[in-house]
């Protein structure tokens, strides 16, 4: 028999492959978990204690509150906000209506002021006058105020002097006659009173 030897690539090789064994050794390595079963950082969040967890929460939920409180403050003040300027805008549209008005109440003032004596008991005139009374009465309740400073002191920030007389019953600068009354809408001046002054 003419057996030959053995081959050697086909000997077992008793001590492996040492690239082989590291390989597996590393892949055993990154596949294994830690000493508990469990990767690292699980075994801290289970390590956290009840008290640290009630702490976490608690900070949480100031920080929710605390936000929840900056945007209600921020939408109270919009709020403020647009009503200011609703209300600012209602103002100078009402205003403005008023002030066209007002030549209007003018010309029944100085109708009436002229009204001669015999005339003031003719039906005619008595309607004229309750006419002027409703419409000063709308005015009053739209929160309309007349200025009508005779015998006051003068105020420049109400009144607009345009002649001086001598000082005589009444004192020195108080008004001693009004031309044209002045009115207010709430705190607004619609027009000043145009008045005479003593010197």
């Amino acid at each position: 028999m003419n057996d030959s030897a053995p081959n050697a690539s086909n000997k077992p090789n008793p001590g492996g492959d040492p690239n082989n064994a590291n390989n597996v050794n590393g892949a055993k390595e990154a596949q294994a978990p830690g000493a508990n079963g469990t990767s690292a950082p699980a075994a801290q969040a289970e390590t956290a204690t009840p008290e640290a967890q009630i702490k976490e929460a608690q900070g949480k939920a100031a920080e929710y509150l605390e936000g929840w409180q900056r945007e209600r403050a921020e939408f109270a003040n919009y709020r403020k906000r647009a009503d200011q300027e609703r209300a600012d805008l209602y103002q100078s549209a009402a205003a403005e209506t008023l002030r066209k008005i007002l030549p209007v109440i003018d010309d029944f003032d100085r109708a009436i002021a002229n009204v001669p004596a015999e005339k003031t008991e003719d039906d005619v005139t008595k309607g004229f006058i309750l006419i002027h009374r409703k419409l000063l009465a709308l005015l009053e309740n739209a929160n309309i105020k007349v200025i009508d400073p005779k015998g006051e002191a003068f105020n420049p920030a109400f009144h607009e002097a345009i002649g001086q007389d001598a000082a005589g019953t009444v004192p020195s600068g108080h008004v001693t006659m009004v031309l044209q009354k002045g009115y207010m809408f709430g705190d607004l001046l619609l027009r000043p009173a145009l008045v005479r002054v003593a010197g």
